[in-house]
């Protein structure tokens, strides 16, 4: 791969263009890093004695499926990220500058592929903290680049590096198929999530247009990883996160014998208390495992900088739903989604503001 040096645009917006772009700094190698141990060289948590939940694993089958997207769009509101079915149009007709980046790991050749996305400025001197966006299970999909999009119409920097990268066998713009992305991120270990969010950060704190300061929002397997950093503390600059329908680490259960009950799984409360930065947990009632782990987790968290919101009748991945139409219409289940996303998106960029200052 040729080495070139680059220089990034500044915060002026130049309309919305997709340049790919080779960073020159070496890093990391993500497969050194395939049999990870359970505490980094830091000696931060990275990955618990009882590791982090299989998120997918305790999801539903209608959560676990493709989002399905349509021409089928309810009228959008700009203040906040688009929905699945009206994303694509929102990104296309966006008049941010936007870009395709590679983004090297330290130590090694390998890349990763991310999304950025600048915010317009009052002047070329105006600097943007950043945000770095973790997508869902289903990969770095037009919808994910679409809240970068609406991350950086409210004023940071967006980043949304691809997960998958090198599980996919290298770094792409060629959008993966859900379910093929849902496939493979298995292979995506707590410490390579970890990895990924500090390089894509520090690449972005990097710019001469950005404040080296950054915090981490993510959805679903994405929310699972902003837990994952916080834990692990991440590099100089961290400044909190926002966790949408994704879980901490949590302790398994044990079974019932003749003589005794069951004992229910629990958030690992041992590596709460490495949390050091403020947290906001959002989540659809309907997610109901994440609910049920929501008042231990309130409990857990006494003393730190934390809150969270379970919004009624809200779907896990209420912020993509919104109000699109499914095959079979369920308009209290839009109207819960659409409140959630009209609640949860203003309480994240003010998290955001706040933390980011």
């Amino acid at each position: 791969m040729s080495r070139r040096p680059i220089v990034p645009l500044l915060l002026l917006s130049i309309g919305a263009c997709t340049v790919q772009r080779t960073a020159p700094t070496p890093s990391q190698s993500l497969a050194m890093q395939r049999q990870a141990p359970i505490v980094s060289e830091s000696g931060r948590h990275t990955r618990g004695p009882s590791a982090m939940d299989d998120h997918m694993a305790h999801m539903n089958a209608a959560d676990l499926a493709a989002p399905q997207i349509n021409a089928v769009t309810t009228p959008q509101d700009l203040s906040l990220p688009a929905s699945a079915n009206a994303a694509a149009e929102r990104v296309k007709n966006s008049p941010r500058h936007a870009e395709w980046v590679k983004i090297p790991m330290a130590g090694t050749p390998d890349t990763l592929m991310a999304w950025v996305v600048y915010p317009f400025a009052k002047d070329s001197r105006q600097k943007a903290s950043v945000v770095v966006v973790v997508h869902e299970i289903f990969g770095l999909s037009t919808w994910v680049r679409g809240v970068a999009d609406q991350v950086a119409a409210d004023g940071f920097i967006a980043i949304a590096p691809d997960f998958l990268s090198r599980a996919r066998g290298g770094p792409s713009s060629v959008e993966l198929n859900a379910d093929t992305a849902r496939r493979i991120i298995a292979g995506v270990n707590t410490t390579e999530r970890n990895q990924i969010i500090s390089a894509a950060a520090n690449y972005a704190m990097m710019l001469p247009s950005a404040q080296q300061k950054y915090a981490v929002i993510g959805y679903c397997w994405g929310g699972q990883t902003v837990f994952a950093h916080a834990v692990n503390g991440g590099v100089k600059g961290f400044s909190g996160g926002v966790a949408f329908y994704g879980a901490p680490y949590t302790k398994g259960g044990t079974p019932a014998t003749a003589t005794t009950a069951a004992v229910p799984a629990s958030v690992d409360t041992d590596s709460l208390k490495k949390i050091s930065k403020p947290v906001m947990l959002l989540n659809g009632s309907k997610d109901a495992r994440i609910g049920a782990l929501m008042p231990a987790l309130e409990e857990a968290m006494k003393g730190k900088n934390y809150e969270q919101k379970n919004y009624e009748g809200a779907v896990h991945g209420f912020l993509r739903a919104q109000a699109d139409p499914k095959a079979t219409r369920d308009e209290a289940e839009e109207a819960a989604n659409m409140a959630a996303t009209k609640d949860g998106w203003p309480r994240t960029i003010a998290f955001l503001r706040k933390n980011l200052k």
